[in-house]
């Protein structure tokens, strides 16, 4: 049924700058782009070999881009040297690295004040342990 994630929308002012900095600070490549008349394209960009694509789609297009924020977390072998590299490039930090639960975590906004996570926690199977504490309750029996 469902195998991956296949895009996020991200809102951006100008496709263009956008591009430049996806591009040229993040060293995303572009893995599609379609006209979308006079108001923009639909641009699909990712980091190489990553499935999943950010769409930086022109605000104009949106009338509620507004409460449409997205909430990325991108994974790197190092957030303090991935840190340092992308400061020296300019990036404004939110959140400057530090240590989590499930490791280290930063923040950074692009040009249009959308946000994004740097995490270098190690992947793991997916759902809960066996008996962990927090663990996900079976769903309730369905009503008679």
């Amino acid at each position: 049924m469902l195998k991956a994630i296949k895009t996020q929308a991200v809102y951006v002012t100008n496709q263009n700058a956008s591009l430049q900095f996806y591009q040229k600070v993040l060293g995303f490549e572009v893995r599609r782009w379609e006209p979308l008349g006079v108001a923009g394209s639909w641009i699909e960009v990712a980091p190489p070999g990553a499935e999943t694509c950010i769409v930086l789609y022109p605000r104009d297009l949106m009338p509620d881009w507004q409460q449409r924020k997205p909430s990325l977390v991108f994974k790197c072998d190092d957030v303090a040297a991935a840190h340092a590299e992308l400061e020296a490039k300019g990036v404004q930090f939110t959140q400057e690295p530090h240590k989590m639960a499930l490791g280290n975590f930063a923040s950074f906004v692009d040009l249009d004040g959308n946000e994004f996570g740097l995490s270098d926690s190690p992947d793991r199977a997916p759902g809960p342990p066996r008996g962990a504490m927090g663990s996900v309750p079976p769903p309730p029996p369905p009503p008679r």
